[in-house]
């Protein structure tokens, strides 16, 4: 499986430096998809952007963690949040997933009503499936 992936990659790589590549700019180039996915693919927004790294506050505003991850479910929907709470500098965080619709979003700020940094602390931590990436979904094409 290694194999034929680090085959593939080197396949990729070859093409797109064969074709003096650059980067993918949305708006800009044809992504391989029709007119109207790639005017959809404009109007959505970037989870990496909009929501990972962000704060999240209770409802005394105080930082209680910050946005670590967002879980997909199979039927492609967001579904949790994994916080990460406490920590110095990267370590000694404690990940916690919360369901979405336990969030508020005010003043374009996420909420977590009635929580705290001890609370959430106190949660079982959040472990990845050690077989995600033998379950992974595929993707899908957009074509």
């Amino acid at each position: 499986m290694k194999a034929n992936t680090l085959i593939c990659a080197a396949a990729l790589v070859a093409i797109c430096a064969s074709q003096g590549a650059v980067a993918q700019v949305a708006g800009l180039q044809p992504l391989g998809g029709t007119v109207e996915q790639t005017n959809a693919l404009l109007k959505g927004w970037s989870v990496r952007r909009a929501l990972v790294d962000e704060p999240v506050y209770n409802d005394l505003n105080d930082k209680i963690g910050s946005i670590y991850d967002v879980i997909i479910s199979p039927d492609r929907k967001a579904t949790y949040a994994v916080v990460s709470v406490g920590g110095f500098l990267g370590m000694g965080k404690h990940y916690v997933a919360i369901a979405i619709d336990h969030f508020e979003i005010r003043d374009g700020n996420l909420f977590l009503p009635g929580a705290t940094k001890d609370a959430l602390k106190s949660v079982p931590e959040f472990e990845y499936n050690k077989l995600e990436k033998a379950t992974k979904p595929h993707k899908v094409s957009a074509n």
